[in-house]
């Protein structure tokens, strides 16, 4: 009997040692720690998502309103691309008006031919200044690229397939043709033959 209880006594006190508690609570320590690394994880993980959710609807706005900004800017430009232009055309039309009311007040044809001379040469350094220049044409080798063949005429005075006449000028833009010139193209003049003029 008292080695029973005395063999009990050494299990409890094997038991209630501070190694066998020590293992008894490890394993329960172990999940709590798991579980809350898990949390912790998972919650910053989802902070994460969180922050990078709201920085791509922020970057999406800000592209939105840059995209909105970049049209009206591409409209506004489209608006007013031509105002130099406009601006420098507005001298001619005020020559023209001058001419108008110099021709009323004095009708003297040679001063008004005069005027509009002057006024169509300002005209050609306005396009000049633009880079825009008559396209060469008179007493050319006809040039389907630049010009536009309206008719064509018999003559000897220029060899056949040349410009022999040119009806409304063309022009270039840079290099770039932006109206070709409307010209009449010399055809060679077939003689008749004898036997035809005998019939």
């Amino acid at each position: 009997m008292a080695k029973e209880n005395k063999k009990r006594n050494n299990d409890t006190a094997t038991e209630d040692s501070p190694e066998k508690k020590a293992e008894k609570a490890e394993p329960k320590d172990k999940s709590t720690k798991g579980d809350k690394v898990k949390k912790d994880g998972i919650h910053e993980l989802t902070e994460q998502l969180a922050s990078e959710k709201d920085r791509v609807l922020r970057l999406s706005a800000e592209f939105e309103n840059y995209k909105k900004r970049k049209q009206r800017e591409i409209d506004d430009f489209k608006k007013f691309a031509n105002e130099m232009i406009f601006r420098q055309l507005l001298t001619i039309v005020d020559n023209f008006e001058r001419a108008i009311f110099s021709a009323e007040e004095n009708p003297d044809e040679a001063s008004l031919l005069e005027g509009v001379k002057m006024i169509h040469k300002e005209t050609l350094k306005l396009l000049e200044t633009f880079n825009v220049k008559p396209v060469d044409a008179e007493k050319m080798t006809f040039d389907p690229n630049f010009h536009q063949a309206v008719t064509q005429e018999e003559t000897d005075e220029f060899p056949e397939n040349t410009v022999s006449k040119v009806l409304q000028k063309g022009y270039l833009l840079h290099d770039r043709l932006i109206r070709p010139a409307m010209v009449v193209v010399s055809k060679r003049v077939e003689k008749e033959t004898e036997e035809i003029k005998e019939n």
